[in-house]
């Protein structure tokens, strides 16, 4: 079935189980920002691959809503599908409520799977509607009944994190939870976000491409802990550690039943913008529930000393294989054949090598030319153009290491010349990359404070990218981590505006994308740390843990000031410190002359 043969059968089964209209999110079980392929939903309607997306289909027509990263892919993966595009977050664009609200008839039904839904958001459309007297049925899996091939729910084997990674025993964490159930007089937490459940436990998994935990929900008593997993997912070993730990094991599904067994007058801990409705409208109306953000959330973002030591390790080994590779790529352009997907390859098979590697932490972006103005473009064998003089190439990639998860993004010059526009605008975003890692502030900043400094010299110039300037990055975990981010308008992303604490890694990510024409985007993650303390409080900063050259050919240096370029030639003489003794005789005479002071 094509797209609008799908749409069709939906509004079959709608028309049957009485549904006007039917809401698609892209959320799995567990409200995950990357799903496996079972929970794919909003993909098999629409058509459109990107990560964030929300589908909503009514009889009379299907709508799609997604952010800034995606619109040029939405508009060109949506043709002739007969689903309309709305852009997220622009001037004239209805929001999903909104829509919901506005096209929902006076008693009309609103159908979906409450197991995909946040609680949270089902509450709030629910008190739109005792105005409109619409209803809900929270219990469709319409999708399901028409995808007559659906993948299989990832339930994989998981692994056990050794504390000489974790540097802070599971035990250790559970009595933290527990203290805080305590304070709040909780009775028990619920635990669904998968992140969270990974970090808490110490065990790391591969359910998710690309990111490493385990389909699973926990419930975390004062007495007892309940971990909800496939029944392949942990052996004998693995389980025998976690009963170490006071954890026992029941079947992934039996969360939904376990539920219903708490008495009245228990006090359940959860966090309904997370915490699927099917949970939560499963819990018995006598017990109380206590709706509080995950105290993990928080703790997992402050990265302790063992795990800071690490992740500057495993910065040094990506640094070295993205460095080969750009060496690589410089070396050869022109030479040999390349092509997006073939150099993507390239880094992955160098970066393989690598002690203690764990696989990408999200597919590499390599976008070149025109393709790498589209900010999240994801190339394919029908996409892949060639790689060849003269324009740039962006490369935004990313790896697991048992000591860390990297992300960054370089800009390449493909070719021996740049242009002056491109210089101009490259200069402008690495002076935006510089001056953020560069900034000195009073502890309690959020994101929202520093974001200006990274934006500062395209806005100088009336330019502006449409995502976040950085978002926080797990350990050996997602690659994108709240609550810490650098954006200014917080509005959309509740629960990424946090103080700015030591231990955090946030990356660093300005960028400018031409229409038409090439996408420039710079990249590194940073680490907070505390600076001097004086009668005006504790000063911060950061630290830069990504050590790979820039480009020095699109470079203006006319356009950069005293400071910035002190900037640049600290960092560059950081990169050649700390990864020259790991390449040969060759890449280490091009390091040496890429990290000249300029």
């Amino acid at each position: 079935m094509d797209v609008a043969q799908r749409i069709d059968a939906l509004r079959m089964r709608m028309k049957e189980n009485g549904v006007s209209m039917y809401y698609i999110p892209s959320n799995d079980f567990h409200n995950s920002e990357y799903t496996g392929g079972y929970f794919k939903c909003r993909e098999f309607i629409s058509g459109f691959d990107g990560s964030a997306g929300t589908v909503i289909v009514t009889m009379e027509e299907a709508g799609l809503w997604t952010d800034g990263r995606y619109f040029i892919q939405a508009e060109e993966q949506l043709k002739g599908s007969g689903i309309k595009l709305y852009k997220a977050g622009t001037e004239g664009t209805i929001k999903i409520r909104d829509y919901i609200i506005e096209n929902l008839p006076a008693g009309a039904v609103l159908g979906f799977d409450g197991r995909t839904v946040p609680a949270a958001w089902v509450e709030n459309i629910l008190s739109s509607f005792e105005v409109t007297g619409a209803k809900i049925n929270s219990s469709l899996d319409l999708i399901g009944e028409i995808w007559e091939e659906r993948p299989h729910i990832n339930q994989k084997p998981a692994m056990l994190l050794d504390i000489c990674y974790a540097g802070e025993k599971r035990e250790d964490k559970i009595a933290r939870i527990r203290d805080y159930m305590h304070k709040h007089g909780a009775d028990c937490h619920i635990v669904t976000t998968l992140d969270d459940i990974a970090w808490i436990l110490n065990i790391r998994g591969n359910d998710i491409h690309c990111n490493p935990v385990v389909l699973s929900y926990l419930v975390i008593g004062m007495k007892d802990i309940i971990l909800f997993a496939g029944k392949d997912a942990l052996g004998w070993k693995a389980e025998n550690v976690l009963a170490g730990a006071g954890v026992s094991i029941k079947d992934y599904n039996d969360i939904y039943n376990y539920v219903e067994s708490f008495r009245s007058g228990s006090k359940i801990m959860l966090d309904k913008s997370t915490v699927n409705y099917s949970i939560v409208s499963n819990i018995p109306a006598g017990a109380k529930i206590l709706d509080l953000v995950n105290p993990s959330v928080l703790w997992k973002a402050v990265k302790n000393n063992i795990e800071t030591a690490n992740i500057r390790e495993a910065h040094i080994k990506d640094g070295v294989a993205v460095t080969k590779f750009i060496y690589w790529i410089k070396k050869n352009m022109g030479r040999i054949p390349m092509s997006e997907l073939s150099v993507a390859e390239k880094l992955e098979d160098i970066r393989s090598k690598s002690e203690n590697y764990a696989g990408p932490s999200f597919d590499t972006i390599a976008g070149f030319g025109s393709h790498g103005a589209i900010v999240h473009y994801s190339a394919t064998p029908a996409t892949d153009v060639p790689v060849e003089p003269d324009n740039l190439l962006l490369v935004d990639t990313g790896g697991h290491y048992l000591e860390g998860t990297t992300d960054i993004t370089r800009t390449l010059l493909i070719g021996n010349k740049a242009t002056e526009e491109q210089k101009k605008y490259y200069t402008a975003v690495l002076r935006g990359n510089l001056n953020l890692c560069d900034a000195h502030f009073l502890y309690g900043c959020t994101g929202v404070s520093l974001d200006y400094i990274a934006r500062k010299p395209l806005w100088d110039m009336g330019c502006n990218y449409n995502h976040g300037t950085g978002h926080g990055v797990g350990y050996l975990l997602s690659v994108h981590e709240p609550p810490n981010a650098f954006r200014y308008n917080v509005l959309p992303y509740p629960g990424e505006n946090a103080v700015l604490e030591e231990g955090m890694v946030t990356s660093d990510e300005p960028g400018i994308y031409i229409g038409g024409k090439f996408g420039i985007r710079l990249e590194n993650l940073i680490l907070c740390v505390k600076r001097e303390k004086t009668e005006y409080g504790q000063f911060m900063g950061f630290e830069p843990l990504t050590l790979v050259p820039f480009d020095r050919d699109l470079i203006n240096v006319d356009l950069m000031d005293a400071k910035e370029k002190e900037l640049l030639n600290n960092y560059h003489k950081k990169v050649y410190e700390n990864i020259s003794p790991y390449l040969d005789i060759e890449e280490t005479e091009w390091l040496e002359m890429v990290c000249a002071p300029l």
